[in-house]
């Protein structure tokens, strides 16, 4: 089994050393809170941060504006005049960038001076100051935040590879459905004119090469002869049956599921456009699963009533899910430009409501969250969210993803 190293969310992690104490104070309920997997909520719904009697309840307010901190003060519980109170939140990413926020009175509460910017996973410190008393409290406020070991993700086919310039393509959509790859296939026939004595697979049975699928007893010789599987598959079709004589004709399919193409239509509007050789992103017609190919060729021939020609590009099915018989939707680029910042397609994950990839810091995955241009089969242009130079996870994500969301590492304040 796949050995990863989970983070814990931001709020099920453990309270550093230093949370919830001042210089000279003993450990208090917020640090024993953290360290059992939860803490105190606020009136605000914030985290409370305790030190004696006095606290600080830390909340991000994203409700019609930007994000932003914003900090609410109680002596015994009662709320404490903000204009008393002096505060700065120090948060370090996992990159190592650090951002100090100041803090300035506003209604009843301190509103952080600049926009805590995506994704909100970091470690944070706190640092209040009302009359001559200071308190500081120090926590880890995660989120989209996965550690797996190299070995680990070389097991699962993560690959990595670095943000920069790329050529994307202008996109054509066509729609069409998946289909068992005809050259992963095999007709299975009797050597020799016969009699069917037994039979020994049927319809859906998944085959080894070499498997004993059927016994003929020659009309000839009248010796009984074995039939072996010629590839390893499933029997998708099975056309005889015991005491059936066998002849020229197959008596089993046997196909390789995981060897689809997907069939396209290309209809006259679009024939100069599409050709063999070009990228194609393949999409089901629901659901966020895509990937990438190649336009392989085209059929000879035309459909009659329609005039379009069948395209097929190759579409490796080694998990399964693409199944004989299922609609999907390609983007095929057919113009190309270079732009300064582009991700693999394959790559950009939905989290939450952003569309995302994974930046790799040592063995550690978090998201980076894009706003994003033009979208190709192959690349997709970046705006912003992430930094050339950055390593990020662009294939299997989607295995990221999983251990993220299996981890509780959600969106929480």
């Amino acid at each position: 089994m796949r050995k990863t190293h989970l983070f814990l969310a931001a709020c099920f992690a453990a309270t550093l050393a230093a949370c919830g104490q001042s210089a000279d104070s003993p450990e208090t309920s917020e640090e024993q809170a953290a360290s059992e997997g939860e803490y105190e909520r606020g009136p605000h719904n914030g985290r409370m941060l305790r030190d004696g009697d006095f606290a600080i309840e830390i909340t991000v307010f994203e409700d019609g504006v930007p994000p932003e901190y914003r900090l609410y003060a109680y002596r015994d519980n009662e709320p404490v005049d903000p204009e008393t109170v002096r505060a700065r939140v120090l948060i370090t990413r996992l990159d190592g960038e650090k951002t100090t926020f100041e803090f300035e009175p506003e209604q009843d509460y301190l509103r952080g001076q600049g926009v805590l910017v995506e994704p909100h996973s970091f470690d944070v410190v706190v640092v209040a100051n009302e009359g001559d008393n200071s308190h500081r409290w120090a926590f880890e406020s995660y989120e989209g935040r996965v550690t797996i070991s190299d070995e680990a993700a070389r097991a699962a086919g993560i690959r990595t590879e670095t943000v920069g310039p790329q050529q994307v393509g202008e996109t054509v959509e066509i729609i069409g459905r998946v289909e068992l790859d005809p050259s992963g296939s095999a007709e299975v026939g009797a050597k020799f004119p016969g009699t069917v004595m037994s039979l020994h697979a049927n319809l859906g049975d998944r085959v080894a090469r070499g498997a004993l699928l059927a016994r003929v007893e020659s009309s000839s010789s009248l010796q009984t002869y074995p039939i072996y599987a010629p590839i390893s598959g499933v029997i998708t079709q099975r056309k005889t049956n015991i005491g059936d004589i066998a002849d020229s004709d197959p008596m089993f399919v046997i196909s390789d599921p995981s060897r689809t193409v997907a069939t396209f239509p290309i209809f006259p509007r679009d024939i100069e456009r599409v050709r063999p050789g070009q990228s194609v992103l393949i999409r089901g017609l629901e659901g966020q699963r895509a990937q990438g190919s190649r336009i392989r060729d085209f059929l000879p021939l035309a459909e009659v009533s329609s005039q379009a020609v069948t395209a097929r590009a190759s579409l490796p099915n080694r998990d399964g899910f693409w199944r004989p018989g299922m609609a999907v939707r390609g983007l095929v680029s057919v113009d190309q430009r270079r732009v300064p910042l582009a991700v693999r397609t394959d790559a950009i994950q939905q989290f939450r409501d952003f569309r995302v990839v994974f930046a790799k810091i040592g063995e550690t995955y978090e998201v980076r969250m894009l706003e994003l241009g033009q979208e190709g089969p192959e690349w997709t242009e970046v705006l912003s969210g992430i930094d050339a130079g950055t390593i990020y996870a662009s294939e299997n994500s989607y295995v990221i993803k999983a251990d993220i969301e299996k981890s509780g590492a959600s969106h929480d304040h």
